[in-house]
């Protein structure tokens, strides 16, 4: 059976459905956008090939940190749900959920990932792994009571996310990413 529109989009989210589903959670509904109509700052956090991490932390002036808030392990494959935050005043600056394939990385840098001690993108830029950053969907997203709850805002906040995509340079994808901002303060 062919992929449909719908059936594509879902596969887009499938690290935040999995999260919402494990949590007996009903995701709140999600418009799909060009990267064109999404409003500014979101943009330019949002709509560009490369990874959140280092956008965040040069937007906000701040080095930015990892709270683990639930994950999933197993010997080859990392699926967790994430907020990152300033280190100068710890306020959220993104809710995130990702599934991180572990094959392909050497074992130190495995072993970061799996601890959950800071965001892929200071990892990979830390250990300078080549990768290719395709932001493949990008939504607006009312926040329920478990968004607002992470990102610090109030429930029925419209936010504005991307799906993403890492893969090594020989197009391996390593990373699926449903990444969320608060609203611009």
């Amino acid at each position: 059976m062919p992929a449909t529109p719908e059936s594509e989009q879902l596969d887009l989210l499938m690290p935040l459905l999995y999260f919402y589903a494990r949590g007996g959670l009903v995701l709140p509904l999600v418009d799909f956008i060009s990267g064109d109509e999404m409003p500014e700052p979101s943009r330019h956090l949002l709509v560009h090939p490369s990874d959140m991490t280092p956008r965040l932390r040069a937007f906000h002036q701040s080095p930015i940190s990892l709270t683990v808030v639930s994950a999933d392990l197993s010997a080859d494959y990392v699926m967790r749900q994430v907020v990152l935050t300033r280190d100068r005043d710890r306020s959220p600056v993104e809710y995130g959920a990702i599934g991180i394939h572990l094959d392909g990385f050497p074992p130190l840098v495995r072993d970061r990932i799996t601890s959950g001690s800071a965001p892929l993108g200071a990892i990979l830029e830390d250990a300078a792994i080549p990768h290719v950053s395709a932001p493949r969907a990008y939504f607006e997203i009312d926040a329920d009571p478990h968004i607002a709850t992470l990102l610090d805002c109030q429930p029925g906040d419209r936010l504005c996310g991307r799906c993403n995509a890492l893969s090594f340079p020989d197009g391996i994808v390593f990373a699926d990413i449903v990444e969320i901002l608060p609203p611009a303060r």
